[in-house]
């Protein structure tokens, strides 16, 4: 079964359009190095009162947007050895350093997960 990497940012709204910049670049790369998808989506319906709402794990702030995205690999092999050439490219080390400028990293919630259903 497929390995999946996922994580929650928060986003100020005013940089949306330049945190998806950033993103389509990555995904690119991402998929180039064989990551099998790579999403990213902002949220949407995200201030639900059923459940704990996901704002709440990266102590969203006012003006900002929950973005929740993924990427599936064939295994956590696959993931750790894409991941350890994705650290080494230029493009993305490049990235990195305006990335820090559109999120703030210490509110990343991330976290690798193995599957369990697939269809």
């Amino acid at each position: 079964m497929a390995y999946v990497d996922g994580f929650l940012l928060a986003v100020p709204r005013r940089k949306l359009a330049e945190y998806r910049r950033i993103a389509r670049v990555a995904g690119k790369i991402w998929m180039e190095f064989g990551a099998l998808d790579y999403r990213e989506c902002v949220g949407d319906d995200v201030r639900r009162k059923s459940a704990a709402p996901f704002g709440k794990a990266i102590r969203l702030k006012p003006g900002e947007a929950v973005v929740f995205s993924w990427i599936v690999y064939k295994s956590k092999g696959q993931r750790n050895r894409i991941n350890a050439k994705i650290m080494k490219d230029p493009r993305i080390t490049a990235m990195m350093d305006s990335s820090q400028k559109v999120v703030d990293m210490k509110r990343m919630a991330y976290g690798g997960f193995k599957s369990i259903v697939s269809f």
